[in-house]
This record gives structure tokens, sequence and C-alpha cells, in this order.
């Protein structure tokens, strides 16, 4: 139905900011894996095809390729970073490792005559991340170049290939986003019928062809992700539908009444409250390590899930069929190899490596493939309130990937104390909009302090910040420092166990918004 552009999964990590771009320019597009075959490719039908970054060395035995024929399919083709050494490997160029390996923002001069940089400055700002240098492309010619990097952007007509050698995918590429709509519409010639709009008509259809009579019950976090995704299989299959909150133990303060009368208030939807707090913290006992503590919670959300699947079945006679999930992308990429690409695993998440392989119930994913922005424009779409909409993301897992180490009722009524006051104050500050998420970590660290001339020894709290505009990169908020000053007093004053803050100032990449 809709013009597609195809995207090849070559491991990067951000992949999926790249499909990000092509539907902000309202573009469809798929992301398939590396090592599918041309056949694969040619049956979407695509209207131009986007070869991604990704981790290796072309000329390292084993490192993914490219099929040459695939330039001879008589569309456009945009190669970025790895995507522009693969064509010059594969046809015939020269790719070396580098002598200055080029990781950050980087100027670049660029030849704004060239339909791929139009409308641009001839000076800008992108992001490098490469250690290698492009030599030769056959009948390329360069469209822009760096200090260390003379082959920047290229054009290769006899390919009908374009590359870039930076990512025009992150908001760090001051004019990225632009230069990938200028190949979508002024090179591929798209005509940009994709909007989150005809999604959500296209999405009810599915879901009503995937669940047919079936019942459906949904995990409700009370987030963004969860309360839209619950709005949207409402309006799909009305009754069918069951929401669940389940109060795991390492939630927020208040939050189990906050999103019961969430619901109630805002959204008009029956929710089932199930209070197994007590089961989670006594599995969590003496787990310290991150990656065990997120399978624990997501076996037993499943398990919680599996026991309300039954208690449905056994008051209502309605047998339970489907799990509805609101997993994004970024949940995705951090915690498996996309589409079977060679991308690394960051970390699981308990919606997607927490899953068991005998869940025993379809899965109803239907924003597996957006971002929490797009996530945000359908809810306001489907007439949510902006109290649901702005919801700062919280993690699956809880707090119980905000206290490092073991997870005790007692750190999580510690952690949820501060926790509380940041949200507070970020609040009171009129900063929650731009702020992504600001929260708490209670850190397995303790000092030494001095309060009323006596001598303390306990805890540490590190307070996390970010801005950011789809969770796959992000910047350390710079709050004011008489805020920071506040929020510290409050929490060494109003917190007992805890004496000493500190500010996290770590963008990601390197780091991760979550610690664990």
């Amino acid at each position: 139905m809709h013009e597609t552009i195809i995207i090849l999964d070559f491991g990067s990590q951000v992949t999926q900011l790249i499909a990000r771009r092509v539907r902000e320019a309202d573009v469809y597009c798929e992301i398939i894996s590396c090592h599918a075959g041309l056949a694969v490719v040619k049956a979407k039908n695509p209207k131009g095809i986007i070869l991604s970054g990704g981790p290796a060395s072309v000329y390292v035995p084993g490192a993914p390729q490219v099929d040459p024929e695939l330039y001879r399919l008589g569309v456009p083709v945009l190669g970025i970073c790895y995507g522009i050494q693969v064509t010059a490997h594969n046809t015939g160029g020269k790719v070396v490792k580098a002598d200055h390996r080029e990781f950050g923002r980087t100027d670049i001069t660029c030849d704004v005559t060239s339909p791929l940089f139009a409308g641009l400055p001839g000076e800008q700002t992108v992001w490098m991340s490469h250690g290698d240098r492009i030599e030769a492309i056959p009948g390329a010619q360069v469209l822009a170049r760096s200090a260390s990097c003379p082959m920047a952007a290229v054009h290769a007509p006899g390919l009908n290939f374009w590359g870039v050698q930076f990512h025009p995918e992150v908001t760090h590429s001051d004019h990225g986003t632009a230069i990938i709509r200028n190949f979508l519409v002024k090179i591929c010639g798209c005509k940009r019928d994709w909007t989150m709009g005809s999604f959500i008509d296209e999405e009810i259809a599915r879901i009503r062809a995937q669940v047919g009579p079936e019942r459906v019950i949904l995990g409700l976090s009370g987030g963004v992700d969860s309360s839209v995704a619950a709005v949207l299989l409402h309006k799909a299959i009305g009754k069918q539908l069951t929401c669940i909150f389940v109060n795991n133990g390492v939630l927020r303060k208040d939050e189990a009444e906050g999103v019961r009368k969430l619901f109630a208030d805002h959204i008009g939807i029956d929710l089932d409250y199930v209070d197994a707090s007590e089961r989670f913290l006594g599995a969590l006992k003496g787990v310290e390590d991150p990656e065990k503590k997120r399978k624990i919670i997501g076996k037993l959300f499943v398990d919680v899930f599996k026991d309300e699947a039954a208690r449905i079945k056994a008051t209502s006679g309605g047998q339970v069929k489907f799990l509805a999930q609101g997993t994004l992308y970024p949940d995705v990429i951090e915690s498996v190899s996309v589409h079977g690409g060679p991308a690394s695993v960051i970390k699981s998440h308990h919606n997607v490596g927490g899953l068991p392989a005998d869940l025993g119930l379809g899965l109803v994913e239907p924003f597996r493939y957006l971002f929490k922005d797009e996530v945000r424009t359908i809810g306001a779409k489907l007439g949510l309130s902006d109290a649901v909409v702005w919801r700062q993301p919280f993690p699956g897992p809880g707090l119980g990937v905000r206290i490092l180490g073991e997870v005790t009722a007692e750190k999580v009524r510690v952690l949820q104390e501060a926790d509380a006051i940041v949200r507070a104050e970020i609040e009171a500050a009129g900063l929650t909009r731009a702020i992504w998420q600001a929260f708490a970590v209670l850190l397995p660290v303790k000092s030494v302090g001095v309060m009323g001339d006596e001598r303390t020894y306990e805890n540490a709290c590190c307070i996390r910040a970010v801005t950011s505009t789809d969770g796959m990169t992000a910047d350390w908020a710079q709050l004011p420092h008489d805020l920071l000053g506040r929020i510290s007093n409050r929490i060494i004053n109003e917190v007992r166990g805890i004496n000493r803050v500190v500010y996290d100032i770590t963008s990601k990449p390197p780091g991760t918004i979550e610690w664990e």
C-alpha cells in the first residue's frame, strides 16, 4: 500500500534511527538483515535502499558483505558508514585502516549542488564513528570531505549509489535528517504517504486479523507505551481486551494507586490489579547480576499473566490466547540481534529477552517497530491527555535495575523516597517536558558523612537526567546548579539511609540511560 524504503541492517546499534528518520519524512520503511538474499529485497519492490552502519571492518574475514547485483536493481542506494565502505569493497574500490580515527562531531565541506545536500549549508557538522578509510570507489564523485576523511560523501552514478561516511541518522549531525529526506524525495522520488494516522487505521485492521474473536490480556505498566497500546487495542477489539496491572514491588512511590486512578479518570478502561510484590522481592533475594534480575522479573511477569489468564478462563469461560505488550524498537535493538543481523546485544528487556519459548500465548506488539515519540503522536491522535502521553519512560523491571546489587524491601523504600523528590523538583522547575528521563539510582556504595555533629555511614545516591528525542541516543541534562542543590539537600535531609548525592554526566553512547 505504501512506497517502501528497505534498510539493510549491518549491525549498527542505531539502525533503527535510520528507520525513524525515514518515517519522519512520511515514508514507509522496513529493516531486513544484511544476510537476506537479493530475492527478499526485490520482493519488497523498494523505492530505494539504505545500507546501515555496522561494527565490522569490511576487509576482515567473515565481515558481512553485499551482493553487487543490488546496485543493478534500478533503484537508488544510500550507504551510511559501513554501508559506503562495503560498497567500495565489493565493487572494485579500496578500504584501508585509517591513520587517524574519527569519532564524534566533525566539520565537513559539502557540494550543495548535489541533490543530497540541496538547500543545506556548504559547511556543516556531522557525527563520525569509524576507524577505516575509503581510498577509492569506481566512478565516484566526491560530494563532501573533512580534514581526516577525503571521501566523507560520494556519488557513484554507474552504481546508482550515494554514500556518506558519517551518521546522518543521529541527532548530533546538524542537518542529518534533511540529508536523508533529500535522498528519499529528491533522489528516490518518494511521495511521502506514511503517517501515524494511517498507521493507526492499518494497525487496528492488523490486530483484528491477528486476534480474531479471541481474548487478549495486556500487561499494563501505566507508562506511555502500554497505555497507548491499551487504548489502541481497546479501539480494535473492545471487550476482548483485559488490562492487567502487576505491582512487582519495585514501582515508584505511589505508582500502583496512581496508575489505577489514571485509568479510571483519563482512559476509562477496566483494570485488573494484581499485588505480586512479595513474590517478586522473594525471587530477587540475593541476586546482584543485572541481567539475572531482568530475566527473573521478566519470567515472573509472564507467570503472573499466565495465572491471570487461567483465572479469566475459570471465571468467564473465555480462554485467553494472546498477550499484548507495548514493546518498542529500542527495547528490541538493545535486547536481541534485530532481524538476524550482526548487532551486539546491549541488555535484555523484560518484554523481549525475558519471554520464554513456551509462553503459550500469542504476542500482540503493535509498537514493536516504533519509537517513543511516534507512540506519543499516536496517543495524542487517540485522544489521550498530556498526563498520559508525556509521562516519562519507566523501565519494565522498575527500580530493580536502579538499585545496583541485591534488591531488598528497605532499599526499595529508600530509593522510592529519593526518586519521588527528584521527580517533584523537576516538575516544580517546569522541566518535565524538556527532560526525557529524570530519576534516582541507589548505589552499592557507602560513605562517611557528618550530620548533627555525628558520624554517619550511609548510601550514596546518583541523580540521572537526560535529554533525548527517541531514547536511542541521549545527552546528560545540564540542570541548573540551584536545582541540583535543592534535590541534594532534600534527599539528604528527608531520606533516611542516604548521606551523599552525585550527578551522572554520561551521555548515551557510551553509557545507557539506565544504569543496569
